[in-house]
């Protein structure tokens, strides 16, 4: 199909790999063929949909470090170089950003700040795509 881009052989970079939404992206990338990396933290409950579902065998490396150490993401995004970058790192809870509205602003908004500076920085990468939402399933929050 003329025009349709290909991710196979392609080095992409998944922030909150280790998540819900970021672990299941990573193990959709990989089925396409795609080399991925993923950059999180540790997953976030346990038992982990990264445990659960393998994510941890599709990847090409894995990154544990916090979006607000500009360093270490500079360092992962020059080392892996990908093409493409897939931004699913956050405090998702609505909970937690009450609790902690400090650290949810600095995750959230200096996080993303973070990695948008490191990509512009970092030849390699191609595109970035910034995905966030509320809820992606059902919400037993108390």
């Amino acid at each position: 199909m003329e025009g349709v881009v290909t991710l196979r052989d392609r080095a992409v970079l998944v922030t909150g790999h280790t998540g819900f939404k970021g672990g299941w992206l990573a193990l959709w990338l990989a089925g396409l063929g795609a080399r991925v990396h993923g950059y999180a933290l540790d997953p976030p409950t346990d038992p982990s949909l990264f445990e659960a579902a393998g994510v941890g065998r599709v990847l090409s490396s894995d990154t544990r470090a916090d979006l607000r150490d500009l360093p270490a993401l500079s360092a992962c995004l020059n080392e892996f170089e990908p093409e493409v970058v897939f931004h699913l790192a956050a405090q998702p809870l609505v909970s937690e950003g009450f609790r902690d509205p400090l650290g949810t602003i600095g995750t959230n908004v200096l996080g993303t700040a973070h990695l948008l500076e490191a990509v512009r920085t970092t030849r390699s990468v191609r595109a970035v795509v910034v995905v966030a939402t509320d809820k992606v399933y059902e919400n037993r929050e108390t």
